[in-house]
């Protein structure tokens, strides 16, 4: 007589459904939501809805019942689909995040200012301050982390079901979208999906017990950002801008989105402020001068820390090994401790 399966084989057979157009298979990207017995002695599975298309779903359900159908034999099989709502994502509220003290976001108006960068280095900051520190790369579409890190190869380990265990290196915990797909495989998704993966991010990975959290949020004000401000309650965001005008009008939009949705606001971080040259040691502000003083001016908020332009801060991003680990007396890592310490003076007191 044969077994009869359980939700923990039905989810392994469903590993091996790929989501259509994709490696990656609908579990690891959260599209599988439960799996449970019904009281007709079958089972049910639930998956969130990825996209406007009915097409697709309905492709994802015929691969699903053929893949259990052949692996497993099981044909009573009852299937549920969680729509969600594109615009804002499910209303769920906002609670603290299990195990971890506080969580940080970084964020930009736009791309191309080292917000990545920022948060990278903001992480091992304050590891170096004696914290114990994850960071989340929410950047779906351009995630940096693992280049960052040097860690393109590795991927994370299944705690079983939709569970899995952070990378760490460096004394950091560390997870991104860049651990599930291949590096040259582009992520091409609709909003529903962007969300449902901050949300396993969040939720199914197993942080255990930390001090802070910094989540490395996509440029702009959209879906990873929703969804951040929704499912968890944030300590604080910090802003990266260049002092150039079009990316401080871009960063006055992201700092009016989160007021908007009630997140608290940490102050502005002006990278790329100024050059220093090393041969005449003369001082140059190649983007202007300001622009990130200025936003926090008029936005009532704090100019957490100006960053100099520095090649030895693009080189360790591409080496794998961040500037304030590579070379912590550089004047640039100096400034990422600063800006480690005042975000520490900003957390509120547990």
């Amino acid at each position: 007589m044969a077994r009869t399966p359980s939700p923990e084989d039905i989810l392994t057979a469903l590993r091996r459904v790929a989501y259509p157009g994709y490696t990656a298979d609908i579990v690891t990207l959260g599209i599988v939501e439960e799996v449970a017995p019904t009281a007709a002695g079958g089972f049910a599975v639930t998956v969130r809805h990825p996209s406007r298309k009915e097409a697709t779903l309905k492709q994802i359900a015929a691969r699903i019942h053929e893949t259990l159908a052949h692996d497993l034999g099981l044909h009573g099989l009852e299937l549920k689909v969680h729509a969600i709502a594109p615009e804002l994502g499910e209303e769920t509220g906002r609670a603290r995040l299990a195990g971890t003290k506080w969580v940080v976001a970084v964020a930009s108006g736009k791309g191309g200012v080292g917000k990545s960068t920022v948060a990278a280095n903001l992480a091992v900051a304050l590891s170096r301050l004696g914290y114990r520190v994850g960071l989340l790369d929410a950047d779906i579409y351009g995630p940096s982390v693992p280049m960052m890190f040097n860690t393109m190869d590795e991927r994370p380990r299944s705690a079983g079901g939709q569970s899995f265990y952070p990378i760490e290196k460096y004394g950091l915990k560390l997870i991104s979208i860049g651990f599930f797909v291949t590096e040259k495989t582009p992520v091409i998704w609709r909003g529903p999906m962007v969300m449902s993966a901050v949300r396993q991010f969040l939720h199914d990975i197993l942080w255990g017990t930390q001090d802070f959290l910094i989540v490395d949020l996509p440029p702009g004000t959209g879906d990873a950002q929703l969804t951040l401000a929704q499912q968890v309650a944030l300590d604080g965001v910090v802003i990266v801008t260049t002092p150039q005008d079009v990316a401080v009008a871009d960063a006055l939009r992201a700092v009016r989105m989160f007021r908007q949705v009630h997140c608290p606001l940490l102050g502005v971080v002006e990278n790329m402020s100024y050059f220093i040259c090393p041969d005449c040691g003369e001082r140059d502000e190649l983007f202007g001068q300001g622009g990130g003083a200025k936003l926090a001016k008029n936005e009532g908020l704090e100019l957490l820390v100006n960053l100099p332009i520095a090649a030895e801060v693009r080189e360790s991003g591409d080496n794998g090994l961040p500037l304030t680990l590579a070379q912590s007396d550089h004047p640039a890592s100096q400034a990422f401790m600063q800006l480690a310490r005042r975000v520490v003076e900003a957390m509120p007191q547990a």
